[in-house]
């Protein structure tokens, strides 16, 4: 019997390398193929514990070591590799970590690298906005990776689900009823995405289609939804809750105020809401389709109605 492919995974207990690996661990065909090695800052904390209960290998490593990096990516066939921005909040760190995975992948000899990465929205929009940093930053680490010649696929995930349910949809004073409250039209496509649930789906798809995504952006979200869509779902989820639920087209500076009033920076208030307005005038993927990226999936992604279903911060509601 052959010897199992060892499969780095970044980010371990994170939303998405947590995904990553719990897809593989459920599928027999990939669990089989791959050995994974999960990188942790702590392996001895309950969810690295949980992996290692899993028969995961828990790797401790610095993100900011290349020493430990290196010792970390020795023998891996493939990698999945995400960086944190928001942890920080500082690009010129997340590029270093992430040009410094690249390269330490190529000096490794790793067959397979899935980045997770976003577009260069400066470069999109000829410099109209300019303060996107979370993504230009990934944006700036996926062109060194194909520079270098590094064997890649780039992950990029669409909006996270989990930023809209008690985030930007959430009861609102005086009146108390559920307003989803965005500085967008309420007919912006946005491409939907339970990074928690599918993330693992798409990395899977893309390590048993190498062939196929090598080079390529895997475009990684369940379908478009727009504002009104949004609405409309949670009007039938929960009638009684939804019967004076509403969508409000924030202005810049209400938006920005309602992100300082939550205590974000001036630095992140603008990024934010540039980020906004991407999305609504080009499209946070251009306006592509997601029919290609889904040719490689072999499990049923969530849709947004099954993650508000599912939602903490609408439990309970009628």
């Amino acid at each position: 019997m052959a010897a199992k492919k060892i499969l780095v995974v970044f980010g371990a207990t994170g939303n998405q390398g947590g995904s990553v690996i719990k897809s593989i661990l459920s599928d027999p065909k990939t669990a089989g193929e791959f050995k994974i090695r999960a990188i942790t800052r702590d392996p001895s904390k309950p969810n690295a514990q949980a992996l290692t209960a899993k028969g995961v290998e828990c790797v401790a490593a610095d993100m900011n070591s290349e020493h430990q990096i290196k010792s970390a990516l020795q023998g891996a066939h493939a990698v999945f590799a995400v960086t944190n921005y928001w942890e920080k909040m500082d690009a010129e760190l997340e590029m270093k970590q992430g040009r410094n995975i690249g390269n330490l992948a190529k000096e490794c000899g790793v067959q397979h690298l899935i980045w997770s990465s976003l577009y260069d929205v400066a470069k999109l929009t000829g410099g109209k906005f300019p303060n996107v940093e979370h993504f230009d930053s990934k944006a700036a680490v996926e062109q060194h990776i194909r520079d270098i010649g590094v064997p890649a696929t780039f992950l990029m995930p669409g909006f996270f689900m989990s930023n809209i349910p008690g985030g930007a949809f959430r009861q609102l004073p005086p009146s108390n009823h559920w307003t989803l409250a965005l500085p967008m039209p309420a007919d912006t496509p946005i491409p939907c995405f339970d990074a928690g649930s599918d993330t693992g789906k798409f990395v899977k798809g893309i390590l048993t289609h190498r062939e196929k995504v090598l080079g390529k952006r895997v475009l990684a979200a369940t379908d478009y939804s727009t504002p009104s869509d949004a609405i409309n779902i949670f009007k039938e989820l929960f009638p009684k809750a939804g019967e004076n639920a509403k969508f409000v087209q924030m202005s810049k500076d209400d938006y920005k105020g309602a992100l300082a009033h939550a205590g974000m920076p001036e630095k992140i208030q603008q990024e934010l809401y540039e980020n906004m307005a991407f999305m609504n005038e080009y499209g946070y993927y251009g306006k592509s389709s997601l029919a290609e990226s889904h040719e490689i999936l072999d499990e049923k992604l969530t849709t947004l109605k099954e993650f508000f279903a599912g939602a903490k911060a609408f439990e309970g509601l009628e």
